[in-house]
């Protein structure tokens, strides 16, 4: 699968972001994305074929493998990235208006379209909230499919066709817990930095409200 399309989305955002959005796009550039394609992608790769219970009825291997893993972790962590990257596109369309508007009007209609104020700044506050919901979102859903952050090394399976409680093995359980733990924390981490962000920007225009309305009692 190519990512260049994440890439340059991120790339793209990285222009009308403020700090802690730098910081943020770089975390999940280089400690998602480059990490999903590097190595994650490959660890998982071959899960299925590698899921092996001490049973060969037909159908049961299958069948268990299934009920344990309902969702690739690698899928749903691709899904994720893709998704908490998404409102991003909410900014960049937003000051794509702003550019074509003054083209339209062939007029001076805002200092920088880029500058993060009035309804821009509504657009950039929405695209946080939902990349924060979607994150917590992802984390629950990884919890809620697989019991929990965490992959046993040994799973038992009774369910049809399988005759008996059949004994079924995952493949590099401790390569995978690891990249999963990573996943986690780097998500945790995402969370912290849109919450920061939301919180600076909230708090910066509120002093600057307070500030104007301040001059204007003065004068």
């Amino acid at each position: 699968m190519s990512w260049a399309f994440l890439r340059d989305l991120l790339s793209g955002v990285n222009k009308y972001s403020t700090g802690i959005g730098r910081i943020w796009v770089a975390v999940v550039f280089m400690f998602r994305l480059l990490v999903y394609v590097a190595a994650a992608e490959n660890i998982w790769k071959h899960e299925h074929d590698e899921f092996e219970c001490n049973i060969k009825q037909p159908g049961c291997e299958n069948v268990c493998f299934d009920h344990f893993f309902p969702v690739s972790h690698i899928r749903l962590w691709a899904l994720q990235l893709i998704m908490v990257s998404t409102p991003s596109l909410l900014v960049v369309f937003h000051v794509a208006y702003r550019e074509n508007r003054e083209k339209h009007h062939n007029q001076k209609l805002y200092k920088n379209p880029g500058k993060i104020d009035g309804g821009l700044l509504c657009t950039y506050l929405i695209s946080l909230i939902l990349k924060t919901g979607l994150e917590i979102v992802f984390l629950v859903l990884f919890y809620k499919l697989y019991n929990g952050f965490k992959i046993p090394r040994l799973v038992k399976c009774d369910i049809k066709p399988c005759p008996n409680t059949v004994d079924c093995y995952i493949s590099k359980p401790t390569e995978k817990m690891i990249f999963l733990y990573f996943l986690v924390a780097t998500s945790c981490l995402c969370i912290v930095l849109n919450i920061g962000e939301l919180s600076y920007l909230i708090f910066k225009y509120s002093i600057k409200c307070y500030l104007k309305r301040h001059v204007k009692k003065q004068q």
